[in-house]
């Protein structure tokens, strides 16, 4: 799978994308990171990409021209139409179920914003998905970009030395993963829970969504309502939801 980012910043971009699992990806030919300077496509002196907003108002907007000119090019070594993701608080929340979903494609196309946002004419012609890594603002897109490469990586097959490892992550099936421990056995006098040292696999895998139920109505209720529950779970999940009320009722 080939990432294309439209960037302001490409040495930001090698940088985290040549570590850690994406960089191993790329080593061994699962995906490729390339990273498209839009500089390189100026029509302003010095390289300069962004002009004053027409209306007026602070800040500066991304022009036209060279995200269009940026783009052509992701197209052509792209070899045809691809998904356009515009990093923008406005878009889509980015979910673990968008991941897999832009995991299925052969490329996609990131566009990297700065400054006030980028000419509307330019965005409206070329932008496919427009996606938010969360209800806040950074400086600018590249590292929403990183992290949504990130994730979609460790769904394209290769990537991972286990492929089990991204089935049993947190939203994987609708719930927070299961807590994780390690060797020692006892640490600070608290021990591993027992199930998990007994070789038992049919215990520890059920002991495992057990804990997922219970912590996702801890964490995160509100992934309940989505959440393919047998009914002992939705029993389990209820009781932990009344308790947390209680506490919650206690403490105000």
């Amino acid at each position: 799978m080939k990432f294309y980012v439209l960037t302001l910043f490409p040495d930001l971009i090698r940088t985290i994308c040549t570590t850690s699992i994406v960089g191993r990806a790329q080593e061994n030919g699962s995906i490729e990171v390339i990273p498209i300077d839009i500089r390189r496509f100026a029509v302003r002196p010095n390289g300069r990409v962004d002009d004053y907003p027409y209306g007026g108002g602070a800040g500066l907007v991304m022009q036209a021209e060279p995200v269009y000119a940026a783009w052509q090019e992701a197209e052509k070594m792209a070899g045809g139409k691809t998904r356009v993701l515009y990093m923008t608080p406005q878009g889509r929340p980015f979910t673990q179920a968008l991941a897999e979903q832009y995991a299925g494609e052969e490329s996609l196309i990131f566009l990297c914003g700065h400054y006030e946002g980028i000419d509307e004419r330019v965005t409206d012609r070329i932008v496919t998905d427009e996606v938010s890594a969360g209800d806040f603002v950074v400086t600018g897109g590249e590292l929403p970009a990183c992290m949504m490469i990130d994730c979609i990586t460790r769904l394209v097959p290769g990537a991972l030395h286990n492929g089990m490892s991204a089935e049993e992550e947190s939203f994987s099936d609708g719930l927070l993963e299961y807590p994780q421990y390690t060797r020692p056995p006892v640490f600070m006098g608290e021990a591993v829970p027992e199930v998990l040292l007994s070789g038992n696999h049919e215990k520890v895998n059920a002991w495992r969504r057990n804990q997922s139920v219970v912590r996702t109505a801890r964490k995160r209720p509100d992934l309940l309502r989505s959440a393919d529950l047998t009914k002992e779970e939705r029993r389990i999940a209820d009781m932990v939801l009344r308790s947390r009320k209680e506490e919650n009722s206690a403490d105000s």
